[in-house]
């Protein structure tokens, strides 16, 4: 049985011989497999990171649910406190709280406190106006 080393280094191997193919028909202008591996591989990492990648994904992750889009788009007329979220949109107190964390979370909200009340509001109102815009 093939451990996770065994089935990673195949993976590789089926790569780097791909890899080999490709130089060795003409169609890139490298003519080692592995120059070229090492400039794609800087190439990944110019254009993103794959911290800034993960960063990136919990965004999109957080804007890919209908309520979460919903509630930015409350947020973009004003401020408000999570009963009116609740109101608005027809929400469970949890349910809201849940949401608003989840977007508290990846930066797209951010929350003040007067007394017992959250109020919640969007940290770049600009940014994520044209977001929604799209």
């Amino acid at each position: 049985m093939l451990d996770i080393v065994g089935i990673k280094s195949m993976a590789t191997s089926k790569t780097d011989h791909r890899l080999e193919r490709l130089t060795e028909s003409g169609i890139c202008s490298c003519e080692k497999a592995s120059v070229y591996a090492d400039e794609l591989k800087e190439l990944a990492e110019k254009n993103m990171t794959t911290e800034n990648a993960q960063k990136i994904g919990k965004i999109f992750k957080a804007l890919s649910d209908t309520t979460r889009l919903l509630i930015l788009g409350l947020l973009i007329e004003r401020e408000m406190c999570v009963c009116e979220v609740m109101v608005a949109l027809n929400l469970t107190q949890p349910t809201a709280s849940h949401h608003l964390r989840i977007l508290e979370n990846v930066a797209l909200v951010k929350d003040r406190k007067e007394g017992k009340w959250v109020f919640y509001s969007l940290k770049d109102p600009k940014i994520t106006t044209q977001l929604l815009k799209l």
